[in-house]
Formats: C-alpha cells, structure tokens, sequence
C-alpha cells in the first residue's frame, strides 16, 4: 500500500494485489489480525473497526448496512446511503459507496463518482468497482457517461491496484453498441502498454475477459486487442508462478473470442500452472471450430497430464473410444465418471459396452454411501449406448433402496423411452427427487398422453416437482382438468409463504396463464413477483440451473445487529464432511456480512448437518445445503445479494441463487477459477485448507457438521 493512514481509519486493500493477485488465493488485511493466512499476518477487518469507533459513527455505519440489507426502498434509505458516500469518514464512505453500487440504480453513480479521487486508494478501487455494479442495468447514455469517468481516471492514476480495478470496470460495464466495445479496448490497450506490474497485467486480462464475452453479442475483439491477449498468455519473464491468473484471464478472453491460434494453444498447453492447461484444453474441444492437427495433439497429451482437472478437460474434448474407455479407470473418481457418461456414444464398441455392463452389475458396494456412483452412471450411459441390455439391468435399479440410484434410473428409463417404469417411479416412490427425474423423462417420452400422472403430482410438498409437473403441463390439450389442480397447487404455495416457492410458483402461473385460465388464487399471492432474466452473463450457467429472479413486494426484517458483527468479525467455519474429511473457511464478514451471519446462526443452529452435496459438477462447483437435496428447495426466506471485489478463483464459497436476490442459503465452492461468476454470485469465504478434501466430494456426500469459530 502506498498511502498508510491510521488504526482508526485502516481500510482493506484491493484483492488484486498480494496473494490473491499473484496466485488466485489468499489475500491481505482480509480477516482478524490474529489470523495468518498467505503467510503473512493480516489487519483488523474493517467491521471490526467500524464498529469499535465512535458509537456515533458505529450507529451511523450500522444504519448503512442495514439500508443496504433492505435494498433501500424509501427515500430515507437511499439519503442515507448518499450522505455516507460523502461522509469524511473513510470507513463510511466505503460501506456507503459499497452499497451504493449494490443497488444496481444508474441514478446513484453521480455519488459514487467522486469517490474516484479520493485520497485513499481502497475508496477509489471500491468507487470504481461500485460504478459498474451501479450501471449494470443502466441505459447507454449512463454507461457512456460511466466509461468515460472511469477511463478519465484511469489515465491519472498512480496506484496499481487502484488501476486494476479501473481496468475491470471499464472492461464489465454493459455495452450494447461496438463504438463502446472499440472505446473500452482503446482504454485498456493504452494501460497495457504502460502496465508495469502483475498487478496491472491482471486487471487488463480480467476486464479483456469480461469484454470479450460482452463483446460476443456485438461484434469481435480487434486485431490489436487479440495480439494483446496472446502476447499475456506467455508467462513474463519471472512470472511463471505470480502471473498464472493473468494467463488463465487472458486465455479464457481468447476462447470466447475464438482468437486463440495454434501457437498461444501450444504454449498454454504446457504452462506450468495446471488451471492455464484446463483452458487449453477447453480451447481445443471448442465446439465453434473444426478439431484440427494442434487440437488432437493437446487434446492427448491432456489425457496423461498430471493434474485430473486437465485430464478431465481433456477427455471432455476426446472422440476416442479406446480412450474413454482407459479413462473410466483413471484414479481420479471424477474423471473415471465422466468417461463412463461419455461411453454412451461408444455404442459400436464391444469393449466400451462390456466395461459398462461390468460397472452395472457390480452392486457389490453400491449400498455405501459413495460407492453407488460408477453404477448408476454406467447405467444411464448404457441405455443409450446398448438400448436392450440397458433395459434389462433396469429394474434392479428402480427397485433399489438407495434414492440416487432410482434417480439414475429415472434418467436411463428416459433414454429407453420406458413409459411404464417412469410413470411406476413419478406415482410411486418416496422421494421427490426420482418423482422430479422421472416426470421430466415422461416430459419427453410421453409429452401429454401423460397429463394425468402431471395432475396427480401437484399435490406433492417437494417444489421441484411441482414444478416440473407445471411446466409438463405448459399447452396442455387437458386445461378443464388441469387448470383447478393448478390453481388449487399454487393457493397452497401462496399460503405457505415461503419465498422459496417462487420457481414452481412461477412455473404455474405459466402454465395457468397458456391454457387462459385465472390465476388469481386471493390476496396473499402479491408476496413476490417475477421480472425478466436479464441480469447479465452467468444466472442460468451458474450454479443453479436458472429461472427468472425474484423481487420482494414487501422487504423483511434485517439480520444485521451491532452485537453479532463484533462477534463474527473475523470468523471461520470448519466443515466436516462424513466419510472424506475436513476443510476450513475464512468468513468474509466485513465483505458480505448479511449473508456472513445468515450461514453463521444457520450453522449454529444445526441447519446444515446431515444435509449433503447434492450437485457435482467437475471443473465448475460443488453445491449443497438444501433440505431436500435439490435445487429448489433451501432456507425458507431469502437473502439479498453482496456482490463484491472478491473474485470466483479456486476455493471462493459462495451463495446459489436462481436469480436477483434469491439465495435461500445453499453454498456452493468453485472447483475452478470462474471468472463469469463475478460480480453476481456473493463470495463469503475461501477455503483456507483442505481444498484436497473439497476436490474429493461425491454427489450426495453428507455434511456432518459446521462448526463456527468467532
């Protein structure tokens, strides 16, 4: 840091310098002094000393995050937040600048902006940071004027950090025309050729990468900006190890573009950080480009690189039978499951069809709680790969005692068009989870000679299947009978009251809405309402498997409370996975403390134990923490959104939403950086050890307990 200020007025620094810039993890002044973590000590976070100040200035600080946790919907609220973001106060100018751009209100970046010259370098990367955020749902004329604040400061600019994050503004502001595009790229070319840090490279590659995707409903990347990003992919001299963030940036910005040639393919291939080889694999399996000579060469060499995560890309990329098939024995259990998925289409191999009837049949282990996975995947594969012997190896699968094992099934009896045993499954089982597989199969197989088994299924609690036998039921021939079982489903969501219901509330009222009948189910149903999903990049390929967001007609009551911010200031979690191992987190209070508290009293209350991870997805996340083991059923009530600096690298955990202000309370942790994740997924933690332990979890491995420690 360059500019040092007082105890009373320390701030924490931009995430893109120190560790976390160089190397993806870690960080400084992140959490409590009397933690270490990156191998050096780190400040006291800032609602620590927030809160210890005056009690003036910690009522009026608190008075900010709460305003913020309502989403400041009266004029009150948002006076308040704009008379902080002018407050002498370093600290609550911050929080207030901060929520400021939470808000996502175009209207508010006149107050944000001049934060940008403020004598504080942590208040200016925070102004710059807020402005995008701010403008992320604004008109051109808003974002023009945005740019070229943004762009006007950058120029002036003497802090590296401050500059990169400058750099990410520019790059993430929601641009709708190509002179926009051409003005960004002019902006952040001419940074480039004055960059002299890591920390400067990282803030050009990660706005180049936000650019290019914004870029893909506009027009490309120029030529000069395509030379720049290759020219990053190659390691600095000195900075094979501290600028692999800029290189994996830069890389992912070349594979949206379709600008990566075989030379930067080449050298990304044998890059020395293991995420940069992930990314060259994803470039030589991308779909829009025919596979050439390169490709295969990479693509093969992955196969047998050290690293599962870069096998794994690998063979997602592979065309070759005899490979897969190698593949299914890897060590990595992740990896050997996807080449069991990927022998579906290995139909014509003898040996790809004996290895899967092999795996089917072993059930020996299949009853411990994570040796079922290699059957049911070869199960499902084996329906497409081998329509008749699938079909014969069913029914010791539907009969199983082990629900996932029926949900597999569900999905097999889908692939082998088996009307009668979906129907048996969606009617008869015990859990909603196989009833929800298996009505989707019918969806497909049956489409609305099945509407009856849709009708009967609305009258279960579980939501997701509810909702699936809503949207089976969308242009229904059947609406007499359909419609009163609807209506009569979507009283009963209304009058629960549980915000948590909106996606098969939502899918109902669809439906109702196709077939012209009323919807009006009574007063209560004005609780939450629907708006388009058009909050940018990542709402539905994040980790949920989206829907439109939701917005509170009423706000709630706030969590936040003087007492147990002091308490969680610098906490961490230790999570105990049943059968695998154990992980810490660090809690990032002083950057998302609503959601910080809601995981803490959840936590402590018992709420997570014994509830699992229901969704795996290799080289993405892991999610889990819902009750009913889905995507669709979690904390009753909603919590708001805290997007911040905090970028999705390895290890960040953050909050599963299905839209706006949707999290109901299940966590997921990136497996991989996932930079279109950022800045609309909340980031609350970070694994600080055991990310060995996440990388070994299973569909459906259990949470023994989280432990809080303040």
């Amino acid at each position: 840091m360059k500019t040092k200020v007082g105890a009373d007025q320390r701030v924490r620094p931009s995430p893109y310098g120190g560790w976390l810039g160089r190397h993806g993890f870690g960080g400084r002044n992140v959490w409590g002094g009397r933690h270490v973590w990156g191998g050096r000590h780190v400040g006291r976070p800032l609602l620590v000393i927030a809160l210890c100040a005056s009690a003036a200035s910690a009522q009026t600080r608190l008075a900010i995050l709460q305003a913020e946790d309502r989403r400041a919907p009266t004029a009150n609220d948002v006076g308040a937040l704009r008379s902080g973001a002018h407050s002498p106060d370093p600290q609550t100018r911050r929080l207030a600048i901060r929520a400021l751009g939470r808000l996502e209100r175009a209207a508010v970046i006149t107050d944000i902006v001049p934060g940008l010259r403020h004598e504080l370098p942590e208040i200016r990367s925070e102004s710059a940071n807020a402005i995008a955020q701010a403008a992320r749902n604004a008109d051109r004329r808003a974002v023009d004027s945005a740019q070229t604040s943004l762009a006007a400061r950058l120029k002036a600019e003497a802090d590296s950090d401050v500059r990169a994050a400058l750099c990410e503004a520019i790059g993430r502001l929601p641009y709708t025309a190509a002179e926009q595009i051409e003005d960004a790229e002019r902006a952040l070319v001419d940074m480039a050729g004055r960059a002299g840090t890591v920390t400067d490279r990282l803030g050009v590659a990660k706005a180049f990468e936000a650019l290019a995707r914004t870029a893909q409903k506009i027009g490309p990347l120029s030529d000069d900006a395509a030379a720049l990003l290759r020219r990053l992919v190659t390691p600095a001299s000195g900075e094979a190890s501290s600028g692999s963030r800029v290189r994996r940036l830069a890389l992912e910005a070349l594979v949206t573009a379709n600008g990566v040639d075989s030379a930067t393919l080449t050298a990304a291939a044998h890059d020395p950080d293991a995420q940069a080889r992930r990314i060259a694999m994803r470039a030589a399996a991308a779909p829009n480009h025919p596979q050439t000579a390169a490709d295969r060469t990479v693509l093969s060499g992955g196969l047998d690189d050290p690293a599962a995560m870069v096998r794994l890309e690998a063979l997602r990329g592979n065309r070759s039978c005899d490979r897969t098939i190698a593949a299914a024995a890897d060590r990595d259990v992740h990896v050997a499951l996807a080449a069991l998925d990927q022998l579906a289409r290995c139909g014509s191999s003898a040996d790809a069809i004996s290895l899967l009837e092999h795996a089917v049949d072993d059930l020996s282990d299949a009853g411990s709680l994570r040796e079922w996975h290699r059957a049911a995947h070869a199960l499902v594969a084996l329906a497409s790969a081998a329509a008749e012997r699938g079909a014969a190896k069913l029914p010791q699968f539907t009969g199983s005692s082990i629900w996932q094992l029926r949900m597999y099934a569900a999905r097999a009896a889908a692939a082998l068009t088996d009307r009668v045993a979906l129907e048996k499954l969606a009617t008869t089982d015990a859990d909603d989870n196989v009833r929800e597989a298996a009505v989707e199969g019918l969806t497909r197989v049956a489409a609305h000679d099945a509407d009856a088994v849709y009708v009967s299924e609305l009258t279960r609690s579980g939501y997701q299947v509810v909702r699936a036998a809503a949207l089976a039921l969308e242009g229904t021939p059947n609406a007499d009978a359909a419609a009163p079982a609807l209506r009569e489903a979507l009283q009963r969501l209304v009058a629960e009251g549980h915000d948590n219901s909106h996606d098969a509330r939502a899918a109902i009222e669809k439906t109702l809405a196709g077939v012209g009948a009323d919807r009006r189910v009574g007063p209560a149903a004005g609780r939450t309402r629907a708006r388009a999903a058009t909050d940018g990049p990542g709402r539905t390929e994040g980790p949920t498997r989206g829907s439109a967001p939701t917005v509170r007609t009423k706000p709630t009551e706030t969590d936040l409370s003087a007492e147990d911010l002091r308490r969680l200031a610098s906490p961490r979690a230790r999570i105990a996975i049943r059968g695998v191992g154990t992980f810490e987190l660090a809690l990032f209070t002083s950057e998302a403390p609503a959601t910080v508290l809601r995981f803490a009293h959840l936590a402590e209350s018992g709420y997570y134990d014994g509830l699992t991870f229901h969704r795996v997805v290799p080289n993405f996340v892991i999610q889990g923490g819902s009750p009913g083991a889905n995507e669709y059923i979690g904390d009753a009530s909603y919590m708001r959104d805290e997007v911040g600096l905090w970028p999705h690298v390895r290890g960040a955990v953050g909050i599963s939403t299905r839209g706006h202000d949707t999290g109901d309370a299940q966590i997921f942790i990136d497996l991989v950086d996932n930079p279109r994740l950022d800045h609309v997924y909340t980031v609350f933690a970070q694994v600080l050890n055991g990310i060995d332990v996440v990388d070994r979890i299973l569909e459906g491995d259990v949470i023994d307990r989280i432990d809080i420690i303040p």
